[in-house]
């Protein structure tokens, strides 16, 4: 049996463990089923849930269950729901990559890429899109299937068990209903703050920080007042996180991000950043800026040029500054909230410094914001190999290149571990980045000011934005098909603001 105290010194590097073992179980099934899908299908998600990732609701489900009094009893629990969690997170990503059509993924091909690539059927198409796509559905699929597998293992004969299990239903509910809300913005052009922070809430900020730190408090048998508050506070700093992803998509390093900058855009995406930057538009009279806005989110073609119009326009408007002011708002609320739901106080700091990290609030972290608005922003290169671009002009932005002549593709990373068996590697395509360094601890942030009430996902209304608004899914580290896995897989390093 793990010793808890081993644990708190290397929780992802326990989780990791633990999630190497269930999923070579899971590819054994799989390989008794059909050696091709086991190759295709299993093995690549197997690679991709060990190929990155900074373990982030791991964690938060740790600290709660400590924090709540416990211990070596309910340790093989926490680590078996930690690792369900982590396949929760492979299958929203590779879904989301598909409805996206995202090519990248943790500055890798994305699953769906991978196996258009593997069988020469990129160009194909199928009623549901491309042979690749509709695999990596099932791929996705498959990743929840063996997530509901080690749960129900990981509480079976548990007193906490069906308490576990109705915040394990009502999180995949509302993250299915997130993911449904971002595309539903993109077809009906609903482009409110309300809406887009009312999204973040229930696609990433919930199962990414609050049903993490409820299930935590849940096994170890926390009283239902400090579940109630861990949640709250993980819904405050989940949407700062989820804010801050938004930002740092646009204009963070694809190095750091794994994904190319200002992708959200492209997509035509009605996040809460854009939103934001539609009321300092309105607020200014600037119609340009909001026929701008309104193009890029109608569901017409955004061009290179759009972009960095918006990117600029973001700087210009205010409306980065305002969503960075929020994030710092919203993550000091949820680590004030910890502060007093009854956790130890060693716990309560810990959660509070993962928040900040992940808000990329603590000391010495990559903000991911970009420089402030005057001093300038780099031009990110367009997503594909060896591209060059020329900087684009704009208020407050000069172009600087990135590193490596000719703004090339960085080098590809080592591959991901696998599962004992060989997987057939897909081509890689398009830049591709190693994991960032751990930013370290700090501590938590201080306690904010009174605020507007935190998002509820049982009310129907999401509060009203604020003048300080912002807005994960900060990408996390890279891991597509690979070789064999050892019997400790390394432990990964941290990247800020994953999130879907």
């Amino acid at each position: 049996m793990p010793d808890p105290l081993q644990v708190d010194e290397g929780v992802p590097v326990a989780v990791e463990e633990h999630l190497a073992a269930v999923l070579r179980r899971r590819a054994a099934d799989a390989a008794d089923a059909d050696p091709d899908f086991a190759t295709d299908i299993a093995d690549r998600v197997a690679a991709f849930a060990l190929g990155g990732g900074r373990r982030l609701r791991a964690e938060f489900l740790w600290w709660a269950m400590r924090g709540s009094g416990g211990g070596a009893r309910e340790t093989p629990a926490a680590l078996g729901v930690a690792a369900a969690l982590e396949l929760v997170q492979t299958c929203a990503l590779i879904h989301d990559d598909v409805m996206d059509g995202s090519p990248l993924r943790r500055g890798r091909p994305a699953v769906h890429v991978q196996l258009d690539a593997r069988f020469g059927t990129g160009e194909r198409a199928l009623p549901c899109g491309t042979f690749g796509g509709a695999a990596a559905v099932l791929a996705g699929d498959l990743a929840l299937a063996w997530a509901d597998d080690a749960f129900a293992e990981a509480v079976a004969g548990l007193p906490s068990a069906p308490r576990a299990a109705g915040v394990w239903r009502v999180m995949r509910t509302e993250m299915v209903a997130g993911q449904y809300l971002d595309l539903r913005a993109q077809v009906t052009g609903d482009a409110s703050a309300d809406r887009a922070a009312r999204t973040a809430v229930l696609k990433t900020a919930l199962y990414s920080m609050g049903h993490p730190l409820a299930l935590g408090a849940t096994l170890a048998g926390a009283p239902e007042d400090t579940v109630r508050a861990l949640r709250e506070a993980g819904r405050s700093a989940g949407l700062a996180f989820q804010l801050h992803d938004d930002v740092r998509g646009a204009f963070g390093d694809p190095a750091a991000t794994g994904k190319p900058v200002g992708e959200d855009i492209r997509e035509g995406k009605a996040t809460y950043l854009l939103a934001v930057a539609g009321e300092r538009c309105a607020e200014l009279g600037d119609r340009a800026g909001l026929g701008l806005l309104e193009r890029i989110t109608g569901g017409a073609r955004t061009t290179e040029e759009d972009v960095d119009r918006a990117l600029d326009l973001l700087v210009s408007c205010g409306a980065r500054d305002r969503v960075a002011r929020r994030v710092e708002e919203l993550c000091a609320r949820g680590a004030e909230t910890v502060a007093h739901a009854g956790l130890t106080r060693d716990a309560a700091d810990r959660i509070g410094e993962l928040f900040g990290a992940a808000c990329g609030l603590e000391a010495g972290a990559d903000r991911a914001t970009g420089p402030a608005p005057g001093v300038g922003r780099a031009a990110a290169p367009a997503s594909g190999p060896g591209r060059t671009t020329a900087p684009a002009s704009g208020p407050g932005r000069t172009a600087a290149p990135a590193p490596g002549a000719g703004r090339a593709a960085a080098p590809a990373p080592a591959p991901a571990p696998g599962l004992g068996r060989a997987t057939s590697p897909a081509p890689a395509s398009g830049p591709t980045t190693g994991p960032a360094p751990d930013p370290g601890r700090a501590a938590a942030p201080a306690p904010a000011p009174a605020l507007t009430p935190a998002l509820d996902p049982g009310r129907t209304t999401a509060p009203a934005p604020d003048p300080g608004h912002t807005t994960p899914s900060a990408p996390e580290p890279p891991g597509p098909p690979a070789p064999p896995v050892p019997a400790v897989p390394p432990t990964l390093p941290v990247l800020i603001g994953e999130v879907r």
